[in-house]
């Protein structure tokens, strides 16, 4: 059973780089045609996808964020990144790393990120 934890700083000062970490327990990040998605949702809102990086190392992001977000993967330690740089207060949220992209069928538990100085 495949399970996720996302890790990393609570709070970021502004025009810092947001830098998140994922965990991927009981399944290999690069099996099959698995692809896996940073996901947040800001207060008061709803989710917004932010970028995939697919089974090859291929990636993409939602345009409105592509600017500022890397995902990378490091194969050796089963583990998904996520960059996010220049950040605002715009980008408090609940941050979550999942399986899938058109269809999520697994969830990390997510981690509040809080952007201010």
């Amino acid at each position: 059973q495949v399970q996720l934890q996302e890790s990393g700083p609570g709070l970021v000062k502004p025009s810092q780089t947001l830098s998140l970490t994922c965990s991927v327990s009981g399944g290999s990040i690069t099996i099959s045609s698995t692809s896996w998605s940073w996901i947040r949702q800001p207060p008061g809102k709803g989710l917004e996808w932010m970028g995939v990086i697919r089974k090859d190392g291929s990636t993409s992001y939602v345009p409105s964020l592509q600017s500022r977000t890397s995902i990378s993967r490091d194969t050796s330690k089963n583990q998904l990144s996520l960059q996010l740089s220049s950040v605002t207060p715009e980008d408090t949220a609940v941050y979550y790393c999942a399986r899938g992209v058109a269809t999520i069928d697994v969830w990390g538990q997510g981690t509040q990120v809080t952007v201010s100085s």
